[in-house]
């Protein structure tokens, strides 16, 4: 479908179905079509085409979040505007899922950090070792980034680990 959304049925379009049906009835590439706001008229590609573009030049959502803005502007009709509006509206994907620990928040089992942290550092090309101090009700009180390593390890001498801990108390 070319010749812009503007010309579609209202409720094929991506801003009305969201509008209609709620932001989970639309597909990755209508919500990119949102974010990216409007397509490139010099190849009469609308917003929604230059979103399912984006997931096929990338191959998936995840790796178009890893792209920088120079990747993402290789695309036929992403230029900077688009680019950084990207980049932008993945950054707050991941800052949200990666919600600071909050002080208030009690931690009962290793799976409930591991969900915290997970968002932050899954997609990191190098291994971090922290640690996260807790009070005697399980609360965080601080976390504290000990060592960051290359690719596959992360060397930690224990004394780094209680060095950090017996400062803070």
């Amino acid at each position: 479908m070319s010749g812009g959304i503007k010309g579609w049925p209202e409720g094929e379009r991506p801003r009305e179905k969201l509008l209609q049906q709620g932001a989970s009835a639309l597909s990755v590439a209508e919500l990119l079509a949102l974010i990216i706001g409007s397509g490139d008229a010099a190849s009469s590609q609308s917003a929604l085409d230059l979103g399912r573009t984006l997931l096929s030049e990338f191959g998936a959502l995840r790796k178009l979040a890893d792209a920088s803005c120079v990747e993402l502007q290789r695309v036929k009709g992403v230029g900077p505007a688009k680019a950084t509006c990207i980049k932008a509206a993945l950054e707050l994907s991941n800052r949200f899922q990666a919600r600071e620990l909050e002080s208030l928040a009690r931690f009962t089992s290793p799976s409930q950090v591991f969900e915290h942290l997970d968002y932050e550092f899954r997609d990191r090309r190098k291994e971090y070792f922290m640690a996260l101090l807790l009070d005697g009700k399980n609360r965080i009180i601080k976390r504290v980034q000990i060592s960051e390593g290359s690719l596959n390890q992360s060397i930690v001498h224990p004394r780094e680990v209680f060095n950090v801990a017996v400062r803070e108390f």
